[in-house]
């Protein structure tokens, strides 16, 4: 199924079924492990940096601890076994003490011939430290290093030169084992982390959904409304909004449905009443035969009256199939039709209410005579209507002015009466929902701005300063075509 514009229908697409991995559950507790994982990599860095000048430390310490020995003995070389023993130790190949500006070699298995790095403990810094930590598990394992650093508080210095295979196979067996803590690690703190933000936010999202895809499939029952949960959290203040735009759109969808009822029944009384009005028509035509003057006067205004009650059952039929007429425009005279809906408002035949127009007679308006009557007719109704339910001192009167500016025609009908209520206000044009007084269905209001923008025109409610109402009407000309131009010039 797909949708006008060629689009396929949301409600026919398929749901895809959500997965561990897949789902907010599995990804948030990934999430979560991975983030551990990170923090314990930058833990890591500096620990392993850390470890190695410690190896290498405790390689010197021991080393020192020999020296003490032969600080005592005369200048003269160790027996093979000593330095067998005293290299094993250290794991040197050779070692040297500097005291002042002497040097004496320790021990000594081979002098190699090249030395690749060299190492000061005395003063290392963070940044120095990381690097060459980086530097000898990546490149290390069989090169030649000198270390080098004081013993203990004193002027003497103890060197070392050993290979960095046994400094690297010890610094991996520390990240090995630091890289299984981590992860233990991780999966310790991400459990309950997963676990609360689960009964937090998952498991309330997931009923949300299911109340949604239920609601989606019977929306006009009532049960299937949600029921907030009554927290006070953004997931609760979430449900309360949507329990509300359900019982929103139940209403909608109820009142849609009276309409559709209401809308079948209007048809039918509109069928039958069309035949009604065409027979009074009929026996109307006659009356324009009777040689009376009080006849002949009103006989016209009958049958303009049944005419357009006849259009009207028309029309609402085919409002009822949900479009308006095309409109028939051409330009019509505003001052005679104004005092036409004057007349079928009877206001001649009442005192309390003054009917003014100030409309200068050579105005004319492009559009379509009967529906533009129709918008006219209603706004004043209307008026007449707030004005017959407020009693006041100062006289009541609704006011029809038009001016032309350009090409552009403005229609302002203004009253004195009590002015728009805040509820009508809220629904402006909105049928069954604007009316502004009581047992209104705000029909009128709805048809005249369909009407107005059938015609490229719009309509407002303009505040004023003064008590009443203010509707304001602009209409613009259509555009000449340029052959219809040519022709007329």
């Amino acid at each position: 199924m797909v949708d006008r514009d060629g689009t396929p229908s949301l409600a026919e697409m398929p749901v895809p079924k959500v997965g561990f991995l897949s789902g907010l559950s599995g990804r948030l507790l990934l999430v979560t492990a991975i983030f551990v994982l990170i923090a314990e990599i930058l833990i890591f860095v500096p620990s392993v940096a850390n470890m190695r000048l410690m190896w290498l430390r405790d390689r010197l310490n021991t080393a020192a601890a020999a020296s003490v020995v032969i600080e005592g003995l005369p200048d003269q070389e160790l027996p093979r076994s000593v330095q067998q023993e005293t290299l094993m130790a250290t794991g040197a190949k050779a070692i040297v003490l500097k005291k002042a500006d002497a040097s004496r070699m320790v021990a000594a298995v081979e002098m190699p011939p090249t030395v690749d790095e060299q190492y000061d403990l005395s003063d290392v810094s963070t940044p120095a430290a990381v690097y060459d930590a980086f530097d000898t598990l990546l490149f290390g394992g069989d090169r030649i290093i000198r270390v080098y650093g004081p013993v203990g508080e004193t002027t003497t210095r103890i060197e070392l030169l050993l290979e960095d295979g046994a400094l690297r196979r010890a610094m991996l067996r520390y990240a090995r084992n630091v890289f299984f803590l981590s992860l233990f690690i991780s999966l310790v703190t991400a459990a309950p982390i997963f676990f609360a933000l689960n009964r937090l936010l998952i498991r309330p999202v997931r009923g949300m959904t299911a109340n949604i895809r239920e609601f989606a499939a019977d929306p006009s029952n009532p049960a299937r409304v949600l029921r907030p949960s009554g927290g006070r959290d953004e997931i609760a203040v979430a449900g309360i909004h949507l329990a509300a735009m359900q019982q929103t759109l139940q209403r909608t969808l109820k009142e849609q449905k009276n309409l559709a009822d209401l809308g079948l029944a209007v048809s039918k009384i509109n069928h039958d009443m069309r035949n009604i009005l065409s027979s009074a028509q009929l026996m109307s035509d006659r009356l324009s035969d009777v040689d009376d003057p009080v006849v002949k006067r009103v006989a016209p205004k009958l049958l303009r009256s049944i005419d357009r009650a006849v259009g009207y059952t028309n029309e609402v039929m085919s409002y009822g199939r949900m479009r308006e007429p095309e409109p028939r425009r051409r330009f019509v005279s505003l001052r005679p039709l104004v005092q036409e809906v004057s007349e079928v408002l009877a206001l001649d035949t009442r005192g309390d209410i003054d009917f003014i127009v100030e409309v200068e007679p050579a105005l004319q308006v492009d559009a379509d005579g009967e529906q533009l009557f129709r918008v006219i007719h209603n706004l004043c109704r209307n008026a007449v209507e707030a004005l017959s339910q407020e009693i006041a001192a100062e006289r009541r009167a609704v006011i029809v002015t038009g001016i032309r500016t350009g090409s552009v025609v403005s229609i302002a009908i203004e009253d004195n009466g009590p002015g728009m209520p805040q509820k009508a206000r809220e629904n402006l044009f909105t049928a069954f929902r604007g009316s502004a007084r009581s047992g209104g269905t705000g029909l009128g209001l709805a048809i005249a701005r369909e009407l107005v923008l059938a015609h490229g025109g719009t309509i407002a409610l303009v505040e004023k300063v003064t008590p009443g109402t203010l509707f304001r009407i602009e209409l613009p000309d259509r555009p000449v075509p340029l052959d219809a131009f040519r022709h007329r010039a």
